[in-house]
């Protein structure tokens, strides 16, 4: 129960979500529709019952209550509807079945043209606005323990050289999942005491991945400090952006993801704080004989100790208040657009080969596969950490719709794009009967499988 009521508070969110990503779906068969001269008789976001409606020219335009998906009712095709009716009379020149088979064909797959455009969109408008975060690199990086990265065969202190082939000059995406999902299997190269070593990820790396919270396991993001927090610890302190934490009490500090477990490791009520600074301050300099991790020692400035005390009767782990320092590529309008055009082709690939891994058995189907109460989560998570990250969430989304209602299934696009196909091959349409068999079909897998995800979304809660 207590789940159940924790996921209220996402349910606003993922409907902005599915909103926008059927609006632009619907959209893209719509406007193709029109193109063509097709009459549409009806354009519905979510599916009946009606909440609101209006009809101009000749389209009714709706919401409706059900809001997983929508449809848009084309003169003369056969569709979600069942609707028959039409096809007893001779064809017009205004239905869906009387214009050629290339023109239906970008009819039918206009809907996923839009989602791939909107991912574009999203992706260039956020570069764009707010540039590309990305890491440098350090040198050595820091692993995990029971991690996915740990369970391959990497240790902390490995120089990463390439992953699946590819030379590592910046150490950006390590992190997420891009790469380690594009290549079967996994292959990282890394330098250990001098020598080369080959790594080789587990098959079921996107199951074990998803077991860990998406983590891989790897960190290698400088101790640099981005933001200060206004009265915070960190503040009264007078730390600054720019500042590299190098110790905190017994503790040297060589990434910013061992700052907490240190700070949790510090049982006195007073500690030094470490940190190497490129101007002064009014501290006194510490002991510059400290021993700086190695990553560190080409940073320069001044090595400062500053006394850090904890909150008197307090027993609670200590926080600093920070933020870590990201750095940001900047993008011209043309750049963002064509980087964005990049994300989404790269993102296109790694759900068509998160599919293939769950299909062929590669991967876990019941911890791979997500539906509506999953997407909640997620979609309300990003949106907690800010609009970039629930506009990057929306791309995700929008590319997986198109990919998924591409499959040749009947009553998904791509059920009817394999019978236009058809149809263009041999020059003669299915029977209708076929279709409309085929089409129940599709409907009673496509609702079994909601129920199945949304059953298993529940459990994983």
């Amino acid at each position: 129960m207590d789940a159940i009521l924790n996921f209220l508070p996402y349910i606003g969110w993922v409907l902005l979500a599915i909103m926008i990503l059927v609006f632009v779906h619907e959209l893209g068969h719509f406007l193709f529709a029109k193109l063509f001269k097709m009459r549409v008789d009806k354009f519905s976001v979510g599916f009946p019952p009606k909440v609101i409606g209006a009809t101009f020219g000749e389209t009714e335009y709706v919401i409706g209550a059900t809001p997983l998906g929508g449809y848009v009712k084309i003169a003369g095709m056969v569709d979600e509807s069942m609707d028959t009716e039409e096809l007893a009379s001779e064809p017009q020149s205004w239905e869906f079945r009387s214009k050629p088979v290339w023109q239906r064909i970008l009819v039918i797959i206009g809907g996923v043209l839009f989602n791939f455009i909107l991912a574009a969109i999203i992706f260039a408008g956020l570069k764009a606005t707010y540039g590309e975060a990305y890491d440098p690199a350090v040198g050595a990086v820091i692993i995990e323990e029971a991690s996915v990265a740990a369970d391959m065969g990497l240790r902390t202190g490995d120089l990463i050289a390439a992953v699946n082939g590819k030379p590592v000059d910046v150490l950006e995406g390590l992190s997420g999942m891009e790469e380690l999902l594009l290549a079967d299997p996994l292959v990282i190269d890394v330098e250990r005491d001098g020598e080369p070593v080959r790594l080789e990820g587990p098959r079921d790396i996107m199951t074990r991945l998803n077991k860990s919270g998406g983590s891989f396991g790897i960190d290698f993001d400088p101790p640099i400090v981005g933001m200060v927090g206004p009265d915070t610890p960190a503040s009264e302190a007078g730390l600054r952006t720019g500042d590299h934490i190098v110790g905190i009490g017994d503790s040297t500090i060589a990434f910013f993801q061992q700052i907490t477990p240190a700070l949790r490791a510090v049982e006195a009520d007073a500690f030094d704080l470490l940190i190497m600074r490129p101007d002064s301050i009014s501290v006194e300099p510490a002991d510059m004989a400290v021993r700086l991790p190695d990553s560190l020692q080409a940073v320069g400035g001044t090595l400062y100790s500053i006394q850090m005390a904890r909150e008197a009767g307090s027993d609670a782990p200590f926080v600093l208040g920070i933020r870590q320092f990201v750095r940001l590529k900047d993008y011209t309008l043309f750049a963002a657009i064509g980087s964005g055009i990049s994300d989404t082709w790269l993102n296109t690939r790694m759900v068509a080969s998160s599919l293939k891994r769950i299909f062929v058995g590669q991967d876990s189907f019941r911890q791979n596969i997500g539906g509506p109460v999953m997407i909640a989560r997620v979609t309300r998570e990003a949106a907690d950490m800010g609009a970039p990250y629930f506009w990057q969430i929306v791309a995700m989304l929008s590319i997986t719709l198109a990919i998924i209602n591409i499959l040749p299934i009947p009553a998904l696009d791509g059920g009817h794009l394999v019978f236009l196909i058809y149809e263009g091959i041999v020059r003669k349409e299915p029977s209708l009967k076929i279709r409309m068999a085929l089409q129940q079909i599709g409907m009673v897998i496509l609702l079994i499988f909601m129920v199945f995800v949304i059953f298993n979304d529940i459990l994983k809660l």
